[in-house]
This record gives structure tokens, sequence and C-alpha cells, in this order.
């Protein structure tokens, strides 16, 4: 399957548009909510991706009806076309102005002394902000609001839970149409439904949120998923590496890890005198592999590959099925190599993640580039050797790219892939990163062809991103209804009457035997196509009588009766191929 680099990413100039107008719809949202509930407490409304949101303080949870007068109200402030005006005050008329809201005298008060303050006003309402809006309420063409969630205020759970309504607005009806069916879609789709639905993992409040089990055929969906990652590297000539699952304080100090990520990481416990963190990332273990001998240039480069569990703590009110987890399986790698091997080491990289990429069914994708930040490590010459060697690679695979200035990070530049699912939207799983930071703190080296000790350059790099995010998306992406390959249970043996049981498990017993992943379905309700099977096979007397089964594909086609042998040999046939 080839690649390519085209999608319908709306332009520049529609995103910002559609952000003007998200943002006024928000306000008007607001200012309906303040007319329906006037001790109403506001806190910040900003316009996302796919639409905006505001949080509200109120006496009550908010209710589908409300929503309705909400929204009735909204049209009314849309079709009134009232301007949205721009005013610039003071700090002392912001607290004067906003002195019974105390969500907004809590920005005010931490709006830096030297930053200006503004304020937008339409009809009768009145919010701190800086913009920017469209010129007035009627620009709004068409908006919808969508549904109610929790949040607490600024993220913090120590801080009171809020009422957050979601949103949506868009440059005309039809696109807003467009965007409903594709929720709709998504909500078929959520992964955390058809997890459920096809029993294929789990989060039990006991064992704690964040933290998934693998239920038997989630666990077999990860396994095949996991022995394909292991063969593509071995046919790229990485080592994979296993490292624990906890190191000493001490690491993470020299790896920066406390400096930059502490809040992210589990508390420590006390081990025989030493602090011990649970690891966020692999990277130090990985360099204390490439640490434990002595290196020479003519070993680079240095590969090494690990399918790490890692865990950070995020907060609960961000938590979401396999997509953002507390524990989860990191698909990493980390490259020693000279300089000069660098762009060929990232043309590897970029190789390796489209051949992974299109063999799970994904052939559309946008590519940045992000280079040096204002706050960075290493000098002027390695980022610009580095950014060029990035670049090159790009260049040498035809592959268009847009550049994200100054968006790398503070030890390198780097090279994000995001994928599009068959809804069009972009996840986020490929990176190749640069790093001038770790090599320098953990005073890496290998002997040169002058026999001096020399810095080795460092690539990060992570194709699936983790396997938990990756098999979420693939749910999303395939609705549950996996290519043959990856099904859980690739075929559903079904007896007509319990007389046809035994033909059933003979039949399931050669599946097996061919290493294909046949199951008997002996329940009373059968030819029940909820667990999404690719091949459905009816067995009863005459299909006992001839070696066969009628044979029926999940998507509705009916190939008839087909011999035992036949039928294993095409399956078998589907699989390697893994169409």
């Amino acid at each position: 399957m080839e690649m390519t680099a085209t999608g319908s990413q709306p332009n520049g100039e529609l995103m910002a548009l559609r952000h003007r107008m998200r943002h006024s719809a928000a306000h008007v949202m607001a200012d309906a909510v303040i007319q329906l509930f006037p001790e109403a407490q506001i806190g910040i409304g900003p316009s996302t991706d796919e639409g905006f949101y505001y949080d509200f303080q109120v006496s009550r949870p908010f209710t589908p009806e409300d929503l309705e007068s909400i929204q009735s109200l909204m049209m009314e402030a849309i079709a009134h076309d009232q301007p949205f005006q721009k005013d610039v005050i003071s700090r002392e008329q912001a607290n004067d102005m906003f002195r019974e809201q105390q969500f907004k005298l809590e920005i005010i008060h931490d709006i830096p002394e030297y930053e200006e303050l503004s304020t937008y006003t339409h009809g009768r309402f009145v919010d701190l902000c800086q913009g920017p809006h469209v010129e007035s309420t009627g620009k709004i063409a068409a908006v919808k609001l969508l549904n109610v969630a929790g949040a607490y205020w600024r993220g913090d759970e120590k801080r009171p839970m809020l009422q957050r309504i979601y949103g949506t607005a868009f440059e005309s009806q039809d696109a807003l149409d467009q965007f409903l069916h594709m929720l709709e879609e998504a909500e078929k789709r959520d992964h955390r439904r058809l997890g459920k639905q096809l029993d294929l993992f789990g989060i039990h409040e006991d064992i704690g949120p964040g933290l998934i089990t693998w239920h038997p055929k989630g666990g077999r969906i990860r396994s095949i998923v996991q022995a394909y990652w292991q063969e593509l590297h071995d046919e790229h000539n990485y080592d994979v590496v296993y490292s624990p699952h906890v190191g000493k304080a001490r690491l993470w100090e020299t790896s920066g890890h406390l400096d930059f990520y502490r809040d992210s990481m589990f508390s420590p416990n006390d081990v025989d005198g030493n602090e011990y963190y649970l690891k966020p990332m692999n990277c130090p273990f990985h360099i204390m592999i490439y640490r434990s001998a002595l290196r020479s240039y003519r070993e680079l480069p240095i590969r090494y590959a690990e399918l790490g569990t890692v865990y950070r703590y995020e907060r609960s009110g961000v938590l979401h099925g396999l997509m953002r987890v507390r524990g989860f399986t990191q698909d990493d790698a980390h490259i020693f190599c000279l300089p000069e091997q660098v762009e060929d080491e990232v043309l590897g990289v970029l190789d390796m993640t489209f051949e992974l990429l299109s063999t799970f069914g994904f052939s559309d994708y946008s590519i940045s580039l992000s280079t040096k930040p204002e706050k960075h490590v290493g000098n002027e010459e390695m980022w610009q050797h580095a950014t060029d060697s990035l670049a090159r690679a790009l260049a040498r695979r035809s592959l268009q790219y847009g550049i994200d200035e100054g968006g790398g990070a503070f030890y390198g530049p780097k090279i994000d892939i995001k994928i599009k699912d068959a809804l069009g939207r972009e996840w986020q799983c490929t990176t190749v990163q640069f790093d001038f930071n770790l090599p320098d703190r953990f005073d890496l080296a290998f002997q040169g062809a002058d026999g001096g000790q020399h810095r080795p350059y460092m690539v990060h790099r992570a194709i699936m991103g983790s396997v938990e995010r990756f098999v979420g998306v693939l749910l999303e992406h395939y609705g549950g209804a996996f290519p043959l390959w990856l099904s859980p249970v690739q075929a559903q043996v079904i007896p007509i009457a319990d007389r046809h049981l035994e033909y059933a498990s003979k039949v399931k017993a050669r599946l097996r035997g061919s290493h294909i992943r046949g199951e008997v379905d002996s329940r009373n309700e059968r030819m029940n196509q909820i667990e999404k099977v690719p091949y459905m096979l009816v067995v009863g007397d005459s299909e006992m009588g001839s070696d066969t089964a009628s044979v029926r594909l999940r998507t509705g086609e009916n190939l008839g009766p087909v011999g035992i042998d036949t039928l294993i040999e095409r399956m078998n046939d589907e699989i390697i191929r893994k169409a």
C-alpha cells in the first residue's frame, strides 16, 4: 500500500475563521447562561480544534432542556447581529467590573502587571478576554451545543468542580451537519464502548484508574501487534532490550526527569535507604546499557528498542480509556550514532514508520518538522546539523511537511507524524527526536578513528507511541471489525443443531492446527455477529457429509459450501498478506 501525505484538512485561513467564530460563540453561550442563571459564576471559554466550551458554577446541574433554552437564546443573539467591541481597561476597572465573579477575579490577579487587560462586549454581556472575535454575532453561521461534563477549575482536583458546556460552530450548516455526522460515527466507534462490547480490556476501580487489564481477546490483539513489532525491528537491525520498572532517584536526577517531570512521576519508595521511582520513560536505562562497555566508532550506529512499560501520574479528569492512562507500554527506541550517520538513521526510521502504518491500514497522514525553541541546550552548529539532517531525510522520500517554528524539544529538533483514521481524525503516533541533552548529562562517549573520545548523537524514536493508545486507535479506525490477521477470533463455527456440535469441534481443531483462531458458537442465540468475526462457518447435515462449511463473511457475502482444506488455504493466504 502506498502512503500519501494528502488530506482534507482545512487551510490556515479557514481554521483562523473557525477559531474566531467559536470563541465568539462561547461568549454568546455564556451570555445566554447568565440570562437563565443570573447567579452563575463563569470560568473560561476558549475555542478548541473541534468547537468551544465554557465552564460554569451554578446551583444545580444543567439538563438537556437547559441546553435547548441556552441554544434558543444564542440563536436570538445571532439573529440580532450584535457587534463585538473590544475595550482596554485598567486593573482597577477590571476588579470593579467583575467584583461578583470569583473566577474572573482570580484570573485578573494572576495576569502579570505589565500585560494589557481587555474586555469584549456584545449586547449587555461583557467578558474579560484578549480575543480575537468575529465582527458581530451574525457572523456565527452555524452553531450547536453538544453536551455537558464536569471539569475542575483550572484542572486542579482540589479546586471546585464546574460544569462545562461543549458546543461547536462552523462557517456553514453543511459543514456543521458533516461534523455532527462524524460525531455520530465516532460514538459508534468509541473504543471504550467497543472494548466492553467485544470484551477486550477493562479498567477496574479496585486496581486503580488509568491502569489497564487486558482480557483474553484484547490480549490476543496486543500479542499480534507486538509480534509484528518484534519482526519489523529484527528486519531493521535493532537490538531488543529490557529494563526494570523502577530506578533510583539518582538516575532520574542525572537524566533531569526529577527537575522537569517530578509532578508526573509517582511518589518514591524507600528501599535500603535509597529512593526508587517508577519509571516515566525508558531513555536512562538504554543509556546505561550503552555505558556498560567502551564503545568504538566501528560499533555505531547502535539501536536499542524496547516495549517498555512506564508509569506517569495523569490527573483523573484527563484519563480516557486506552488513549490516556497512567501505566502504558511505550514503543521506544534509542539510536546512538555518528553525526554523519544521522540522516540515514532518520531515513531508516521513516521507512519503518510507513511500513508499519500501512500494514495496520493507515495510508493518510501529515508531517511536521519542529525547530529550535527559544530555550534550548546544544550549540547552533549541532542544531543546524540535526535540523538539516531531518529535512534532508524527508526530502529524500519526497515527503511534504510543515514547519513548526520553535516547536522542537529543548534538547533537539523533531519530526512528528499524525495518522488519519477512517473518520479523518488525526492521531499523534510517530515521533523522531534528536537529543543533545542526555548524552552530555550521562557523559556518553565513543572512541573515534583518531583514538580520541567523542560524544555520540542520540535519537529518540517511537512509531506507535504506546501499545495501549495504538490499539485504541485501531479499534476506532476499524470500528471493532479488525482485518483477518488482527482479529482475536478469525472464524466462528456455528452448528445448526446440537447433533452437529461434534463436527463443529473437529472443524475448529483443524483450523487451530493450521494456526487459525477458530471458535465454536454453541450458544442458543447463534449467528449473533456482535463480536464482528470475519468468517462464519455454518455446519449442518449437508456439511457433515461433504467435509465442508457454508461460509458467510462479516461483510454479508455468502460464499456457499466450501471445503475445509480450501477454506484454510484461503484464510492463511489472507493472513499472510495481512490483507
